[in-house]
């Protein structure tokens, strides 16, 4: 992937709206602006940090889309005349010090602990080791979703030479980086504690030793082997050595210079840490800020090795790419449940943003998600008579279809929309597919039909006579009003807080929760006179026949029977 983002096309009034955006993109990129007046320089770096010690997971992806949107923000800010680079920084010299949970060959894996990532073997048989293999991972998904970035690896630094300078710095400043670690430690760590690792000559390993002596003329340190007491002494360049993981951030930062970059915020103690590091060394740290954690289904925090929340192959099986980005895009200061069941709200979430692009103007479009997500350029809205269909009307239709077939539910599309197709909306169609893997999924073993009661039983009567007034009908409208005023005859709302524009009492809430139950077995579901234009009059009819004969009810206890059974 192309490591230079693509040209910006600026007007007037989005220069003059970008000056007060109030979007958080635009709140950090302000930082580096007041950064560079200060400090002069002509370029600005951000970076990112992968720990490759496990599979890539979403969080990573959220760190390289968060940072991309405030590159994205400081360039129209600067009007795009300061040069920007991105770096996906991968920390595969760390040592592996546990073997994860969701990998294969777990024991071939636990004969190389304390190895390098990028020396132990490849459990999956795909790279040259462990460490190639996961950042092939995470530069596979980065490419994936378009991601204008440059990967560096750890190793390949060190081994270079690109941190050399850097590190004999921090050799001359030992006894300054202690003084700020040391204070940070337990006793018993701090006893034996040094920021330089040295690489063990016969072993290979990455070894967390006390350090008997710091030659800062020669540019080594002396150290032993803990089992067998031999003393050895060793260049801490040329890869031959690394940094215990704060002191290495540090370095990191005043070696390549970086200007920005975010982290969790269970690392906030950690970036302060590493920012009095890069002042000793003659640095300063990047701008950035703490966004919170993404916590699995039982409120858990998400783990690399642990392997316990959703992977971007997760998501992108029933969600789409740009559903995702929003997920990282909204409230990054707060912490989000990060399970299958988030998806369905930002797919919509998504669907809505993009469908009020087009008529806002430029202090509006700022402040809406999908001109960060899309770097300024979303793309056009794919509308079906007017009108963006929604991932959670394609999962109710999929349940009263009983289908995962795609081409069932496109006969229902087509039928409301007959110019509409796959080959004219491939999003939709794309769409289509992931709410039927999702409804296969999660939604049918999670539905709860019930029968009706006896005044649902005489609404749903009425209903369906009434709809047989408005057979082959689509018009969303004229079929909503019909439902209402069944509502209005057997669940008026009688609190006189809802009212129709004529005066008349409002519907009950409880008139649709009553249909979202017995017809699509849910608590919520979609605005149903939409739902009825695109499933078709007679099928809705049909519907309510199957509901009020007990057959919704009893295929639902056969087919959840059947999955307990298997």
């Amino acid at each position: 992937m192309s490591a230079a983002p693509p040209a910006l096309t600026l007007d007037p009034d989005t220069i003059e709206a970008a000056a007060n955006a109030a979007a958080w993109p635009f709140e950090e990129a302000r930082k580096l602006v007041a950064r560079l007046e200060k400090s002069g320089k002509r370029e600005v770096l951000f970076e990112t940090g992968y720990g490759p010690s496990g599979l890539p997971h979403i969080g990573t992806f959220g760190e390289v889309a968060r940072t991309s949107m405030v590159r994205h923000a400081f360039r129209v800010l600067t009007r795009d005349a300061v040069p920007t680079r991105l770096i996906a920084f991968s920390d595969d010299m760390d040592g592996l010090r546990k073997v994860p949970d969701n990998v294969p060959n777990r024991e071939m894996l636990a004969a190389h602990l304390n190895q390098p990532l990028t020396r132990v073997p490849d459990p999956f048989g795909t790279h040259d080791s462990f460490g190639a293999h996961n950042n092939a991972e995470l530069r596979r998904f980065l490419d994936a979703f378009g991601f204008a970035y440059e990967f560096r690896s750890a190793t390949e630094c060190y081994r270079a030479g690109v941190f050399d300078a850097t590190l004999l710095r921090v050799l001359e400043r030992y006894d300054s980086v202690m003084e700020i670690m040391l204070p940070s430690l337990r006793a018993e760590r701090s006893a034996s504690y040094s920021p330089f690792l040295p690489l063990h000559p016969v072993t290979g390993h990455v070894m967390q030793v006390p350090i008997d002596e710091v030659k800062a003329g020669s540019g080594t340190i002396v150290w032993r082997d803990p089992e067998t007491g031999e003393r050895y002494e060793t260049p801490v360049t040329g890869g031959h050595a690394k940094l215990q993981w704060k002191p290495d951030w540090a370095m990191r930062w005043v070696a390549l210079g970086v200007d920005y970059e975010m982290a969790g915020k269970d690392l906030i103690d950690s970036v302060k840490l590493s920012g009095k590091i890069a002042r000793a060394l003659g640095g300063e740290p990047p701008e950035g800020f703490n966004y919170e954690l993404f916590l699995d289904e039982k409120g858990q925090k998400i783990s690399k090795s642990k392997g316990n929340g959703l992977t971007i192959d997760d998501w992108l099986k029933y969600g789409t790419p740009d559903s995702l980005a929003l997920f990282m895009y909204n409230k990054p200061r707060e912490a989000k449940r990060l399970f299958f069941d988030v998806i369905p709200r930002h797919v919509d979430e998504y669907i809505g943003f993009l469908d009020r692009y087009p008529g806002q103007d430029a202090k509006l479009r700022l402040g809406n998600p999908v001109w960060h997500l899309h770097a300024g350029n979303p793309p056009e809205p794919e509308r079906v008579e007017g009108a963006s269909l929604t991932f959670a009307m394609l999962l109710n239709l999929a349940a009263v279809a009983n289908t995962e077939d795609p081409a069932v539910l496109w006969g229902f599309i087509r039928r409301y929309a007959p110019q509409t197709g796959p080959e004219t909306h491939p999003g939709l169609d794309r769409l289509v597919v992931h709410a039927l893997k999702y409804f296969s999924d999660f939604v049918r073993p999670a539905k709860t039909y019930r029968a009706p009661t006896s005044e649902e039983r005489a609404a749903l009567e009425d209903l369906s006579e009434t709809l047989k007034e408005h057979t082959g009908s689509t018009d969303p409208e004229a079929l909503q009003a019909a439902v209402y005023e069944v509502g209005r005859r057997h669940f008026p709302d009688t609190s006189g807080k809802a009212k129709s524009p004529d005066g008349r009492p409002g519907v009950s809430q409880a008139w649709f929760t009553s249909l979202y139950n017995v017809l699509f077995g849910e608590a919520r579901g979609p605005r149903f006179g939409s739902f009825v234009a695109l499933y078709g009059v007679e099928e809705t009819r049909g519907l309510i026949a199957s509901a009020l004969s007990g057959a919704l009810v009893a295929e639902h206890e056969a087919f959840a029977a059947g999955k307990t059974a298997a």
